[in-house]
């Protein structure tokens, strides 16, 4: 007997940025945990942003019942994909195996994951000082990516994150360097939107940089864009936003007649 053909693709370099794609714009998620007491399989919707290095990363209460899951067994699964028209499976999505971390309120942590996820779900500052509400950190440890039809891959952790020495000094340089392009720099905020990302409209804001990209919401909209080559430093982050503005003005005057 032949044996059976295997459904997966090698993992290349598309298939990890769509999705990386796939975490970094994703606004909520289904949350798989183990019910205490039963270790009955437990789903719930949340809401979704990531850290620094790209693990997701989600507000709950207390008083909710994958909050006591997750204390009890840290085993969980986050299923991310936007279903949209048509067809829902037809759709990419990528269901991430994790260990939920509970974030302290008092720790560095906190304020650095707090600090991206409101620029990313700004209406969760309703509850985010609530203080029974938490964040816990979903460290991955592997992932199933389904990329449309015929493109179905097995992925590890490292192939999903964003595994930066710099990424501390750059999560640090983050908020003011957020604040000031939303401040000073709205233009050329919007023109990463519509250049690079293919996106309409001139509200947008910028809700992240990391060491790979950047994250731009307008709305419910998120869309992700990465920079050419990953930041080797804090320093780099201005240089490469510059960069993309002068080559985004220079495509676009060049197409004009």
């Amino acid at each position: 007997m032949s044996e059976s053909k295997s459904v997966l693709q090698p993992v290349d370099q598309q298939a990890i940025l769509q999705a990386k794609t796939i975490i970094r714009t994703s606004r909520y998620g289904a949350l798989a945990t183990v019910e205490p007491g039963t270790g009955a399989p437990l789903a719930s919707r949340v809401g979704v942003s990531t850290d620094i290095d790209g693990a997701p990363v989600i507000l709950i209460s207390g008083l909710a019942a994958h909050s006591a899951a997750l204390r009890a067994d840290p085993r969980c699964a986050l299923l991310l994909g936007e279903p949209g028209k048509g067809d829902p499976l037809a759709h990419a999505r990528i269901s991430i195996d994790c260990r939920a971390v509970e974030i302290d309120r008092d720790s560095e942590d906190h304020r650095r994951i707090e600090g991206r996820y409101l620029r990313h779900q700004p209406k969760a500052a309703l509850y985010a000082k609530l203080g029974d509400f938490r964040f816990f950190r979903l460290e991955p440890l592997k992932a199933s990516l389904n990329g449309g039809f015929g493109r179905a891959y097995a992925m590890n952790a490292e192939e999903i994150l964003t595994l930066s020495p710099a990424n501390a000094e750059i999560a640090a340089a983050e908020p003011g360097s957020v604040e000031h392009m939303n401040e000073d720099h709205f233009e050329a905020v919007a023109l990463y939107a519509n250049y690079y990302a293919k996106a309409e409209g001139i509200r947008w804001t910028l809700a992240g940089i990391d060491a790979e990209g950047i994250d731009l919401t307008n709305g419910d909209q998120v869309e992700r864009v990465f920079f050419p080559e990953p930041l080797q430093s804090a320093e780099e982050i201005r240089v490469a936003l510059v960069a993309m503005v002068k080559e985004a003005r220079a495509a676009l005057a060049k197409a004009q007649p």
